[in-house]
């Protein structure tokens, strides 16, 4: 009689609750991160029954964006923007402070200031994939749109290639540069001055694009404060002079106006994406001789402020408008910025500023009508408005009647004029802020999918013969108060702290319970465990409130070079060490000569990474170690070291899998964690590498401990968040790291450098992936042939923490969906469980860790 295989029910519902995650996922984004519908087609100008547009002041734009500009890095005493300060103190210069709303990122930025919209939340995804076509502005309204479409001249950029991918097709010249490669301080930008001599030479062309990249790369690299951050502003200032003195002396650019501005700032690490208020100010300056006929005295350089905000604060989304009146066009369809009043001097008449900010405002009343149901026919009592699209709709009804009224009188009185103005003001707000177009059944359908994943995972925990209540107490208290922490946008902010006080108190917890049974060498490792832990909660200041705070990377290390490298050297030794010890079952020649191989080209690869990264940290004995390792580009060595942990993990795989005794097989999976060790040193920053010296000596504290499988289990959850923070991770899209995403890529391949992104901000939980495997291993039975019980205990305890957390991440975001910090907070954090959960949990976790422990039982 032939026999089937019946899967335990506990298989199942395991396998069932994993295939629900990323239809939860999914199935939330949908509805949580559509893109928001918007107006087709160009505007045109409208009769308004009392003349015609007043005549625009420029004819010519040169719109110059140096990424990451912050206010204070051009306004402050200090600045390497010495002549750009000289301009506004002479007022052929106004400065402002634009305003960017979250997420700070590159491309939906861009898409604020040509659009003078707000952009989707989805577009910081979208960013990230330099492939991406899906988020075109090329048929949508910009004020790019509109001077092509006035054919007084070609469309002309240098720089930053999201703008062509922004705009297909638009630009008539155009030399595009990659925005990732954040290493690069010189030839990213050499690459656009190059063209700007011949280009202000030009007279065909009635828009420049300009778009630097190399202060955005000294940022991520070497913070706001860095070493090259002064001379990278004296060279940004050095444009500015030779464009303003074309303007001066070349007739065809007498009418040219030059802006001059940051799509978004940075925070104190060098960061941006999230909504600090470095991060959401950076400078704006507007520059032509013909301003200082308008232009106001000012105090050059600005005094100190904390909240960056110098001068005057517009919204970025205010360039549109402004610049449609100054270079004469209509406002594109989807604005909602306002006209900037410091250039309505430029028309002395009453009228031409009534038309100008009349066609502002029935530009954006169309938008709030359209998007609150509220035609413009609308009517109620205004005494009682119910919502403040009516109370907005009643105001310009007040409005509309003394522009009825205009034509026939003589003279505007100012204080109309101010009415507008805030009126405008308060229907940007109020439109800005009003929550996205949500999909709720989506919404509903992903909580109601992860939900039955959450009950699937329960079950499957449930089934296990041997789980017990008391085993289970820590995950459940953490799971929900982890879950109930989602609700608060402070906490959500500062998550690392949750982390790093629960593993402490853990460590804490298995320290006292190990004294009874153990000797008391097994306490003091313990505390020994504990003070790792101790110090690498202090090695990265992350979060939100206390980004940039002085932390023992900024303030032992970076100030002490010799002792980072110490450090370093010992982390690299000690792996040495530890992989030499593991490969026991070959000649002690060949193993020695190939770790000293392995290990001598990953160090010299760290070494000349750090310096072309941050070459101040290269000093004494390193730089010596620099000098007799030149030789290689960095992608060669990258490749170098790759392909020598890949051929080497081939002799551990091929013990694991070829017939012989248990010792090399369990050789074999320490030999494969400790090649990963290298490889996560490889994707680590070079102030991070010695962390992984406080690793280990956490994981052999729980190596030396009899631990049971749900004891892991709570010790890998928590060891994987916390050291995620305390690799200077964090919940807000500023925390990616891009430094290592192109280690051994020489071109852009989203796979590649996909894969590498994930596995640098990830490296330490992948890690502790790979130590948690060694330790479900030993504590595997080694009587029992079927050691399966262990692995899915384990599986279905991590994927229960996955689903449960998800369905309280889900619900807070839906219960919060119109709070303030939606897209500052919460969104983010969605994010941010969406690769915890698919890329960590199902690819590193269950598909990864399980291929471990299932070659350690082989």
């Amino acid at each position: 009689m032939q026999r089937h295989h019946v899967f335990p029910l506990s298989t199942i519902l395991l396998v069932a609750a994993n295939l629900l995650i990323p239809v939860a996922i999914v199935t939330f984004a949908i509805g949580f991160f559509p893109y928001k519908p918007f107006l087709p087609g160009l505007a045109e100008y409208e009769p308004l029954g009392y003349g015609y547009p007043p005549e625009a002041p420029f004819d010519r734009l040169i719109f110059m964006v140096v990424d990451a500009l912050r206010s204070d890095f051009v306004f402050l005493n200090g600045s390497g923007f010495g002549f750009t300060q000289r301009l506004i103190s002479d007022g052929v210069a106004i400065p402002f402070t634009a305003h960017a709303t979250s997420p700070t990122i590159t491309m939906p930025r861009i898409k604020a200031i040509t659009t003078g919209s707000t952009p989707s939340f989805l577009d910081a995804i979208l960013s990230f994939d330099e492939a991406d076509t899906s988020s075109t502005l090329a048929v949508q309204d910009t004020w790019l749109a509109q001077m092509k479409a006035k054919k007084t001249g070609k469309l002309v950029m240098h720089g930053d290639d999201t703008w062509l991918k922004l705009f297909p097709g638009v630009f008539d010249r155009a030399d595009g540069t990659s925005s990732f490669f954040v290493s690069d301080f010189t030839e990213v930008d050499n690459n656009v001055t190059r063209h700007i001599p011949d280009e202000l030479r030009n007279d065909d062309w009635n828009t420049m694009v300009l778009h630097y990249l190399g202060l955005d790369h000294i940022g991520h690299k070497t913070g706001p404060r860095g070493p090259n951050m002064i001379p990278k502003q004296q060279e940004m200032d050095g444009i500015v002079r030779m464009i303003y003195e074309a303007m001066e002396t070349q007739p065809h650019l007498r009418s040219t106006l030059l802006v001059f501005c940051g799509d978004h700032g940075m925070n104190d690490a060098g960061n941006h994406g999230a909504s600090s208020p470095g991060e959401t100010s950076p400078a704006l300056v507007f520059v032509s001789p013909k301003l200082k006929s308008i232009s106001k005295p000012l105090e050059v350089p600005a005094g100190f402020v904390e909240d960056f905000q110098y001068y005057s604060v517009v919204e970025q989304s205010d360039l549109a408008p402004t610049l449609a009146a100054l270079l004469g066009f209509p406002i594109p369809k989807n604005n909602l910025g306002s006209f900037i009043l410091d250039f309505l001097p430029f028309w002395p008449e009453k009228r031409d500023k009534l038309q100008i900010l009349v066609r502002n405002a029935r530009q954006i009343y169309d938008i709030v009508a359209a998007t609150t149901s509220l035609g413009s026919q609308y009517s109620s009592d205004c005494r009682h408005p119910s919502s403040p699209a009516e109370e907005l709709t009643c105001e310009w009804q007040q409005i509309s009647k003394t522009i009825e009224k205009i034509p026939a009188t003589e003279d505007l009185d100012d204080a109309w004029i101010t009415d507008v103005s805030k009126w405008l003001s308060k229907a940007q707000t109020l439109m800005t802020g009003m929550a996205s177009n949500y999909d709720m059944n989506m919404l509903i359908y992903g909580e109601i999918a992860a939900g039955l994943a959450s009950v699937a995972a329960i079950g499957a925990v449930a089934s296990s013969a041997s789980i017990t209540t008391a085993s289970l107490l820590p995950f459940v208290l953490t799971t929900v108060l982890y879950g109930i922490m989602m609700f608060a946008s402070s906490y959500v902010e500062e998550e690392q702290h949750f982390w790093y006080w629960t593993t402490s108190a853990w460590l804490f917890a298995l320290a006292i319970r190990s004294t009874p049974r153990k000797t008391r060498k097994y306490f003091i490792m313990g505390l020994v465990a504990l003070g790792a832990m101790r110090i690498t909660r202090g090695w990265n200041q992350t979060g939100q409130k206390f980004a940039g705070e002085p932390d023992i990377v900024t303030y032992f290390l970076s100030s002490n070079p010799p002792l980072l490298w110490c450090l370093v050297f010992a982390t690299y030794a000690t792996v040495s060490v530890e992989l030499f010890n593991s490969l026991g079952n070959i000649p002690t020649a060949v193993s020695g000569s190939l770790v000293v191989g392995l290990v001598t080209s990953a160090l010299s690869f760290k070494l000349a990474f750090t310096n072309e990264d941050a070459p101040e940290l290269v000093v004494g004995f390193a730089r010596t170690l620099v000098n007799i390792f030149d030789g290689p580009s960095l992608v060669n060595r990258a490749r170098a070291v790759f392909l020598g942990l890949g051929l080497t993990s081939l002799y551990p795989l091929y013990n694991i899998v070829a017939p012989g005794t248990k010792a090399p097989r369990d050789g074999a999976m320490q030999t494969l964690h400790h090649l990963y060790t290298l490889f996560a040193l490889t994707q680590s920053r070079t102030t991070n590498v010695p962390l992984f010296l406080l690793f280990q000596a956490i994981y052999l504290y729980l190596s030396r401990l009899d631990l049971e499988p749900a004891q892991i289990t709570m010790s890998s959850l928590l060891l994987q968040f916390s050291s995620f923070f305390a690799m200077g991770g964090s919940n807000a899209i500023s925390g990616v790291d891009l430094s290592n995403a192109y280690n051994g890529v020489s071109g852009f391949n989203i796979l590649a450098v996909g894969v590498l992104t994930f596995l640098s901000n990830w490296a330490a939980p992948v890690w502790w992936t790979s130590a948690t495997n060694l330790l479900l291993l030993q504590s595997r039975q080694p009587t029992r042939r079927d050691n399966s019980s262990v692995y899915m205990l384990h599986a279905a305890l991590s994927t229960a923490f996955v689903t449960i957390s998800l369905v309280f991440v889900m619900v807070a975001c839906t219960t919060l969906r119109t709070h303030l910090f939606i897209w500052t907070v919460f969104s983010p954090k969605y994010l941010y469980s969406m690769a915890w959960s698919l890329g960590q949990h199902l690819i590193i976790n269950v598909a990864f860790g399980g291929l471990l422990y299932w070659l350690g039982c082989m």
